[in-house]
């Protein structure tokens, strides 16, 4: 019955939601390539003089159970799907970087996302049968072709240099990205919070702003609601996000949810609030710690997920006016899952300890006193294009307002979702130097980097629960 109610569901995604997924790299695209996990892909694929060369897959697999075959097929034509992309990517970066950015930002990015797509077909042939054994062998890759394309030479290995954060500056890399997920984080991706420069003051409120708050009470995902999938980014996929995200709010979020499914759920939010909140999880991990399931062991997601200590979801004023109620089943994410490669535009990730909240970092973990927590702080844009409750890449409808509260022509000032979660580690130097770590789940070429937190929100709220919000907020009050 859940296989049939996906499917309608599925088939129920608005058009203009699939093209999103399109234009956002979706696993919606996987359909519509060629299942043949060979390198025969990437030399069509690339026009430039060099071309990305991997190891053939499909003719290298046992005999694939029946049950398997779906599974299997679909990770065999992503792999296609990232030799592409690589190609692409060497193409468009011609003249880039130094000596080893060939290296470091296509050939080690690619590696981390084979391995992942090959244990996961490991995974799923093992379910049925035996396991394959031996499949990482064929994750490295390689350039041939004539230099000119793009710089650097790489080593026939596919082996990244680890690292895509600048060291002491708190800021992302430029856009490199490589080494192996299963060792990130490394002791250099932490930081004592008291080592953090304070941050420069807000400036003061407009005499119009509306300075009240709104918090809607919907729990810590006590109930363990979570899967790797993303409904806004990639509607109508499983595993969609390849990392695992909590959920407060609506009962019924997965990768197939629409606003219909949502308005008839249930929710863990008080006053009727069926609103999705959803982030990646925050997993406490040791040398010794395994993966909680077979997928997040695929996606090189170690370790035991911990439910934060506190979560809180509050809406906020603008500084500079008055805000309008946001519509219903209006859609907004928050920073950039891909941040680390993809650099800081859309980045939003911000790290603190409680007591500390006037310090804070976006591309290193935390290291927080013995008393206080570790705190992550997700604020999402508040200026509504007042038409649209999503867009192609879910960011062109809602918008940041500038630092003085303005928002930009043609947008409106809503609630300003703020998402405060914070969690009890007891993680200091001693710990992290013996291997015992915590680390926020990604995709694997993003190495769990900090900077790449994000987090996702569909608005269902009841007409009256939404007005009462802008009522709260607009004269002042904390409701």
């Amino acid at each position: 019955m859940r296989d049939a109610r996906r499917t309608r569901s599925a088939l129920r995604t608005r058009p203009t939601l699939r093209t999103a997924a399109l234009a956002a790299g979706s696993g919606l695209v996987l359909a519509a390539l060629p299942v043949s996990g060979t390198a025969a892909s990437a030399s069509a694929s690339a026009s430039a003089a060099q071309t990305v060369t991997c190891p053939s897959v499909a003719d290298r697999l046992p005999a694939v159970p029946a049950r398997a075959q779906a599974e299997v097929d679909r990770n065999l034509a992503l792999l296609d799907t990232q030799i592409k992309e690589a190609n692409a990517r060497l193409v468009s970066s011609a003249g880039e970087g130094g000596p080893n950015f060939v290296q470091n930002a296509i050939l080690g990015p690619l590696r981390d996302k084979r391995v992942a797509t090959l244990n996961r077909i490991a995974t799923a042939i093992g379910r049925q049968g035996t396991r394959p054994e031996g499949l990482d062998a064929l994750a490295a890759c390689t350039v041939s072709g004539t230099p000119g394309s793009a710089s650097g030479t790489p080593s026939p290995t596919g082996t990244a240099q680890p690292g895509t954060a600048q060291p002491g500056t708190g800021q992302p890399g430029n856009g490199q990205a490589g080494g192996d997920a299963r060792r990130h984080p490394a002791p250099e991706d932490f930081i004592d919070i008291r080592k953090v420069p304070r941050a420069p003051k807000a400036a003061r409120p407009a005499r119009g702003a509306s300075r009240g708050t709104f918090t809607s009470q919907c729990g810590r995902n006590q109930n363990g609601h979570r899967n790797p999938d993303n409904f806004i980014v990639a509607p109508g996929v499983q595993n969609g996000a390849h990392h695992t995200h909590d959920y407060v709010g609506n009962l019924t979020t997965d990768g197939f949810s629409d606003d219909e499914s949502l308005a008839r759920g249930g929710t863990t939010c008080r006053r009727g609030d069926k609103s999705a909140y959803f982030w990646p999880v925050l997993r406490l991990r040791s040398a010794k710690d395994a993966a909680q399931n077979d997928q997040s062991a695929a996606d090189l997601n170690i370790g035991r997920i911990v439910t934060p200590t506190t979560v809180s979801l509050q809406f906020r004023g603008n500084a500079a006016g008055k805000v309008t109620a946001m519509p219903r089943f209006l859609r907004i994410i928050t920073g950039d899952a891909k941040s680390a490669t993809n650099g800081a535009a859309n980045a939003r990730a911000a790290w603190t300890c409680t007591g500390f909240t006037d310090r804070v970092t976006a591309a290193k973990y935390p290291i927080c006193p013995r008393g206080s927590r570790v705190a992550r702080v997700l604020d999402f844009p508040s200026c509504w294009d007042g038409r649209n409750t999503d867009s192609a890449n879910h960011r062109t409808h809602v918008v940041f307002p500038a630092a003085s509260g303005a928002c930009p022509s043609g947008t409106r000032p809503v609630p300003q979702l703020r998402m405060t979660l914070t969690y009890a580690l007891n993680v200091g130097r001693t710990q992290i130097a013996q291997g015992r770590v915590y680390a926020l789940d990604s995709f694997p070429e993003q190495l769990h980097n900090p900077v790449t937190d994000h987090a996702d929100f569909e608005n269902v709220m009841p007409g009256g629960l939404m007005r009462r919000a802008v009522q709260c907020i607009n004269r002042g009050r904390r409701c």
